[in-house]
């Protein structure tokens, strides 16, 4: 037995938990270092802050170990070697002692930034001054520093450096037997890196400790380096374009609203569509030229009939092209520019979304999404945006059994909308309800049972656009005669355009942002047409207006009821920010306008810059650039207790 204890694979492991051992103190003295900033803790939370640091713990010594971990269970007989095991210790022990300093060193940045310490720290830092302020640090900080070395005199200690490992097998499976240990090991490691091995899991992001905190402050607590710093490389550093100074800047363009004063909250339900990939181009109601000379008007019968019914955004355009852009824009009204924003440190910044609003104000609220809980990160975002809870894949089959998977991202849309329907009816009003579809998604299959009634399509999504569609009658059938549903406001908004391209402007823009949205009450107090350019990041306070929202709130997009507010809507794409106003496309590179095309110009081939430059839409844009990057920079992204409303939106 004690052979067995001193196998490659047992020592590695030994030693990889004395790592794990190590990181979880220094995340222990980083708390209590800034106890003050993260205020007081329930018993309650400490178990799954306690979770989910070890579960970034495991990425990071995956990511800053994975050299040494592999090279110790290599099946070569070149591992004996005394210098190889030396090269092996040294590792072990140099890359360990960084990480207690990095980790260390936090604890004393982090009262400074009140952020996790980066690729930004250590790829930007003033060289100059850099050693001279460490050591600065350190004379001021002489009880981290005793508690650093100790902890690395730990992994010295711990590493157990005069036993000498033995192999599994030392006969003619030695070869064998150890290449497996490798391969499982390898397995393993990318399993610890993506999170998981399914096709969900993505690698995990920053914003992925919102799982495990109550507050963005406590989310700190879970991240660890060397992850914080791994993860952040290669991403642009925050940096605030100085256009305009503070007063001008306001006067252009400012995230902060404040109704008027005499409105009075008026609550009403709202229940939230985000349709994965419904391009506009699957809807005969908004391009019905497309459809013109073909038997199949159109892949979205039923929402079309609700656009004539309710209120239609002739051309509502998304954020960015990636699912994980959608949601921050259409519940929290903060758009990705350069970055993902949720993948951005700065996403920790305090922030209240639509959910959190209105459950100040009483509200229920709760997000649906039919595949598996975690996936996307969608239920990390979704519980740090103020939703009580996240319902997914594992709920729906503990109620309707598991026979209604797609085999690759989740519960089909029908089954799971007719589930939302159900879990509903247990809301408390008013409520908000936000559900994210999937079948839509690539490979693009459709259930069995519904092929024969669908129509075959020219794409590969279309089939899956009327599928979608015909889940949507199919909830709006079954719930219409319920008690809540006539109070309730129905938005609906695609994340994204699809990959699967049926018009040739859909290839150009503003055609490849171009998607489905509307919003439509039972009662028809809500009916028209919107030919103005809109994005997804004016969902949130159009829904607060309508609402008549009384009190000041932080949103990138406006009202589309308020005459006031100014249509124009600017993306991020391929190196450029794009404009899109009523008539035409304002190409930004770097600091200024440098191409203009007419919204007719499908295929931009035509500079109009000489005739029809507009310097408001520029200074536009540089404003709000500047907002964005201003309000990152400080991560903040609420309106401040001090705010004066004179050059608010409205």
């Amino acid at each position: 037995m004690s052979r067995f204890f001193r196998t490659y694979p047992l020592i590695t492991l030994w030693r990889a938990v004395l790592l794990f051992a190590v990181l979880m103190l220094c995340r222990v003295v980083f708390t209590l270092y800034n106890l003050d900033i993260f205020g007081s803790f329930e018993w309650s939370e400490i178990p799954k802050l306690l979770y989910g640091g070890l579960r970034f713990d495991i990425i990071s010594v995956c990511y800053a170990f994975c050299v040494w971990i592999l090279f110790s269970l290599l099946p070569l007989h070149i591992r004996e070697k005394r210098w190889y095991c030396n090269a092996l210790y040294w590792y072990y022990v140099v890359v360990g002692a960084i990480c207690v300093a990095i980790n260390l060193s936090d604890a004393i940045y982090f009262r400074y930034t009140q952020k996790r310490f980066t690729a930004e720290e250590i790829l930007f830092a003033d060289n100059s001054n850099s050693v001279a302020l460490m050591l600065k640090f350190a004379a001021e900080n002489l009880h981290l520093v005793a508690i650093g070395v100790a902890l690395i005199a730990l992994l010295v200690w711990g590493y157990r450096r005069k036993v000498t490992p033995e192999a599994i097998t030392t006969r003619w499976s030695y070869y064998a037997v150890n290449s497996v240990v490798l391969l499982l090991t390898i397995v393993a490691c990318i399993a610890g890196i993506r999170g998981g091995l399914s096709r969900m899991a993505r690698p995990t992001a920053i914003p992925y400790s919102l799982k495990f905190a109550t507050t963005s402050s406590k989310a700190n607590i879970v991240l660890s380096n060397p992850f914080c710093i791994i993860r952040t490389i290669g991403n642009s550093v925050v940096t605030t374009p100085q256009y305009f100074d503070s007063k001008t800047l306001n006067q252009i363009y400012t995230p902060y609203h404040t109704p008027k004063a005499d409105r009075e909250f008026s609550p009403r339900n709202v229940v939230i569509f985000v349709m994965e990939s419904m391009s506009a181009e699957n809807s005969n109601y908004l391009c019905a030229d497309l459809y013109a000379d073909d038997s199949q008007k159109g892949y979205t019968p039923f929402l079309d009939s609700l656009m004539q019914s309710g209120y239609t955004f002739e051309r509502m355009y998304a954020n960015g092209k990636r699912s994980i852009q959608a949601l921050p824009s259409v519940w929290g009204s903060i758009p990705s520019l350069v970055e993902p924003f949720v993948l951005m440190p700065e996403s920790l910044g305090e922030s209240r979304p639509l959910p959190a609003l209105l459950r100040e104000k009483g509200y229920t609220t709760a997000f649906f999404c039919g595949s598996e809980r975690g996936s996307m990160g969608f239920d990390a975002y979704a519980i740090s945006a103020g939703f009580d809870k996240c319902i997914s894949k594992e709920d729906y089959e503990k109620a309707h059994g598991y026979n209604d998977f797609d085999g690759y991202w989740g519960i089909w849309d029908d089954k799971f909308l007719g589930f939302m329907g159900e879990q509903i009816d247990s809301l408390k009003e008013p409520f908000l309800a936000s559900v994210f579809t999937i079948s839509s998604h690539h490979p693009f299959v459709v259930p069995e049972e519904w092929k024969e009634h669908l129509p075959e399509g020219k794409t590969l999504i279309q089939p899956c656009a009327a599928y979608l569609d015909q889940s949507l009658k199919m909830f709006f059938n079954e719930n219409r005669d319920k008690e809540w549903f006539d109070s309730t406001v129905f938005a609906f908004v695609a994340d994204h355009v699809s990959c699967e391209h049926y018009a040739e402007r859909t290839n150009y823009s503003p055609g490849d942002f171009h998607v489905i949205g509307l919003l439509y009450t039972p009662d028809g107090s809500i009916k028209g047409r919107n030919s103005e350019p809109v994005s997804q990041i004016d969902i949130m306070p159009t829904l607060l207006g309508i609402l008549d929202y009384d009190k000041p709130y932080f949103a990138y997009g406006r009202n589309v009821f308020d005459p006031k507010s100014r249509a124009i809507t600017v993306v991020y794409d391929n190196g450029v920010y794009k404009a899109f106003t009523d008539s035409h496309i304002h190409i930004f590179s770097e600091d200024r306008v440098t191409e203009i095309y007419s919204i007719a110009d499908s295929t931009l081939t035509v500079n109009l810059i000489s005739s029809e430059y507009d310097k408001d839409v520029e200074n536009y844009i540089k404003a709000y650039i500047q907002q964005y990057y201003d309000h990152a920079e400080r991560k903040s992204y609420v309106v401040p207790a001090n705010f004066s409303a004179d050059n608010s939106s409205r």
